[in-house]
């Protein structure tokens, strides 16, 4: 294919000759299908980011580490594009594959950023993302409110992602290429996002600590809560105009995967209010979305009623028998088996559950799209995530 097979920090095969024009007319028509309410199967895909290759020996051959990844532009930016090409060429499912017209590179700060940003300590450890420390104990819990509300691009992580889309951009205007293809930086960051503004909290306090501030002090609590949404909030609007993104937004997605620890009494109570007022801010009507890993169904429900939630981004566990029949069959759903079975190289425990799930009736209406629950891990067997897509094709529509 010649000499611009541009992987150099990954163990990736050069598979640009493989022809993807069938397989890509066919999810186009998949989706279209989907879309208009006629779907023709149950479509698959697959969630994941760059620490697939990162956290998996047989693919990170030269040890590419989360701490340089993290404070050089030049690997990060590398890292994605072969993380790019990874998707495109290596992970079945039904999304395009093949070469793009053109690469998009974004800034990657996996899931730590909110938390870095109020100033939590970030640590880089063997086998794993970075991740953060609270930084708010009994004695300094007032710190945050005493420094007042950040600055929505101050701090060494914001001005990290400045930095990295600056060079990202000089590069792209200088005729950066991968694979003969043009790259363009992505118009969206971290900090036009937000992971939830409970788990923010939970990051801040510590799990342990914010659950008993709930029944021992929840003014407290509360207080805390109102500051995290006062500062993400103002932070949100500015990233986003800073890439003129519209606010509000169809299809606004939020997350917030820490209500798991909350009864249904103390979501209405402490969270749900705050997160009234972030969909009212960013989403318009249409689409409205929540990611929710663990055991957070319980919360479902109000979620829709009370948030005007159609779609549903799912982990584990789910009873998706009784989730098709709480929230009907308009509502969207994403999910499927835990991401334990993608690292058995015994293909049959999958099987056995893709198939349970698949017949628990939440395919109904037609709006279930099967993917792994939640995120697919490094080392996770391609011969599974294959099986697995192979069970989607050939799931009998049901509409």
């Amino acid at each position: 294919m010649g000499n611009d097979f541009d992987i150099r920090l990954f163990g990736l095969e050069d598979r640009r000759g493989e022809d993807f024009s069938a397989h890509n007319a066919e999810v186009a028509e998949l989706w279209r299908a989907f879309e208009a309410r006629t779907p023709t199967r149950t479509p698959v895909r697959f969630t994941c980011n760059p620490r697939i290759l990162m956290l998996d020996p047989a693919y990170n051959i030269r040890n590419v580490g989360y701490e340089e990844y993290m404070h050089d532009p030049e690997i990060m930016g590398q890292a994605v594009l072969e993380f790019r090409y990874w998707l495109r060429h290596y992970l079945p499912g039904d999304t395009e594959r093949g070469l793009p017209e053109q690469w998009t590179v974004s800034v990657d700060f996996e899931n730590f950023y909110d938390a870095a940003w109020f100033g939590c300590p970030v640590h880089y450890r063997d086998g794993q993302v970075p991740d953060t420390t609270p930084i708010l104990n009994d004695d300094n819990k007032r710190m945050l409110f005493d420094r007042g509300i950040p600055e929505p691009f101050a701090g060494d992580w914001a001005g990290r992602c400045l930095q990295f889309l600056d060079h990202f951009n000089r590069k792209s205007a200088q005729g950066w290429t991968f694979m003969g293809r043009p790259v363009i930086a992505d118009k969206w960051a971290p900090f036009c996002g937000c992971d939830g503004l409970f788990t923010v909290a939970t990051s801040l306090r510590g799990s342990a600590a914010l659950c008993l501030d709930l029944l021992t002090d929840p003014d407290y609590a509360i207080e805390l809560l109102e500051f995290i949404h006062t500062a993400v909030t103002r932070r949100m609007k500015a990233w986003r105009e800073f890439f003129e993104c519209p606010v509000p937004t169809d299809g606004f997605a939020a997350a917030d995967d820490a209500i798991e620890m909350l009864s249904e009494e103390q979501y209405r109570t402490f969270v749900l209010p705050l997160h009234r007022r972030l969909f009212d801010q960013f989403a318009t009507p249409k689409n409205r979305a929540m990611h929710l890993c663990g055991n957070a169904q319980r919360h479902f429900k109000t979620i829709r009623d009370e948030l005007g939630v159609s779609a549903f981004d799912t982990g584990f566990p789910i009873d998706f028998s009784a989730l098709r029949k709480d929230l009907g069959p308009d509502v969207l759903v994403s999910g499927g088996a835990p991401i334990s079975f993608f690292l058995q190289d015994d293909l049959a425990p999958l099987i056995r559950e893709t198939e349970r799930i698949l017949n628990s009736g939440i395919r109904d209406g037609g709006r279930f799209i099967l993917q792994e629950a939640n995120n697919l891990p490094p080392c996770a067997r391609l011969a599974a995530c294959e099986a697995y897509w192979k069970m989607g094709r050939k799931s009998v529509a049901v509409s």
